[in-house]
């Protein structure tokens, strides 16, 4: 199958050089960190340029996906960004005059990474490139999970979801949230999510907690919704420390020494919370796009992906 050529200097790009290119915005920095090449390779079985048209280069359409991330983009608003800044194209490697991937490309491509199963690996490449240069730390994982809602209306009695994947999950007094719930792992001090598990919402935190384990850090900090005996010992018996606040027994409140324990581990792992708030706020992962855990999955990863990739740039910055 022919492939896009993509990159190709326009004579106004050579004329102008780097007073065009800038080469100094977040993602001209982000672009110089990443061994791109090593994505690739991953990626390069993708081919879909559809019937009778050249294929874009998968790595084109994966950077695509990975600014619809960073920004909090549809589809369509990540196509007309493409057609009008200039720092997207340079990011994703298409010149001034070349035309760009249309949103039924981006999700074409979207649904072939979901199909080959592709995002974890992907995941796994930049946790590797992560801990090359050092920036993982180790000395701690910080667990903790947050509800997505699913785009999806619940089902009522008349009718039921188009999500048939979402579940609901009471959420504060009186409140519920219909959707998904994202667990991660996350590196104590460098703040980078070491793990990543995308769920229903009704899944309790706890059932995920030992996946979330890396298992080469020297402790483990999560809240009371993670506490059991069995977890505290064998972290201990694996030599890890087991920093989880202790949850009052049904028949006696906490003792003054836990409560204070636990005000000492809540404030330790409150960095957590930075987490989720980039992830919310300034990337806009409130809300699953798609129907179907496996693309709420997909959605999740990729912006743990760009999280990391974001957060890299900024501790090497």
């Amino acid at each position: 199958m022919a492939v896009k050529r993509t990159g190709q200097l326009s004579l106004a790009e050579a004329f102008l050089g780097q007073k065009l290119a800038g080469g100094s915005s977040p993602l001209d920095r982000l672009s110089g960190l990443v061994k791109w090449y090593r994505f690739e390779k991953l990626l390069n079985p993708l081919r879909d340029g559809g019937p009778g048209r050249a294929a874009w280069p998968p790595l084109v359409l994966f950077k695509a996906l990975l600014l619809q991330s960073l920004y909090g983009l549809s589809d369509r608003e990540l196509e007309e960004a493409l057609g009008d800044r200039l720092s997207f194209r340079r990011f994703v490697g298409l010149g001034l005059e070349e035309s760009i991937p249309d949103h039924s490309v981006l999700s074409r491509f979207r649904n072939l990474l979901v199909g080959e199963g592709l995002m974890e690996r992907l995941f796994g490449e930049l946790d590797r490139q992560l801990e090359k240069v050092g920036v993982i730390l180790k000395s701690g994982t910080m667990l903790d999970a947050t509800l997505i809602d699913a785009v999806s209306a619940p089902p009522t009695a008349e009718r039921p979801s188009k999500d048939a994947d979402a579940r609901p999950v009471r959420r504060g007094k009186g409140g519920f949230t219909f959707g998904y719930k994202a667990h991660v792992g996350v590196d104590e001090g460098s703040g980078l999510i070491r793990t990543v598990i995308t769920t229903p919402a009704n899944v309790n935190d706890t059932v995920m907690a030992d996946h979330l384990i890396r298992g080469d850090e020297k402790t483990v900090w999560a809240d009371a919704a993670y506490d059991t005996h069995a977890r505290r010992a064998r972290l201990k018996a694996e030599g890890r420390k087991p920093r989880i606040a202790r949850r009052p027994n049904k028949h006696h409140s906490l003792p003054e020494r836990l409560k204070r324990y636990n005000r000492l581990i809540a404030r330790r792992r409150a960095a957590v919370e930075t987490t989720f708030a980039t992830l919310k706020n300034r990337m806009k992962l409130t809300t699953i796009r798609y129907v179907g855990l496996a693309k709420a999955a997909a959605q999740v990863t990729l912006a743990a992906i760009a999280f990391n990739m974001r957060r890299w740039a900024a501790i090497t910055g």
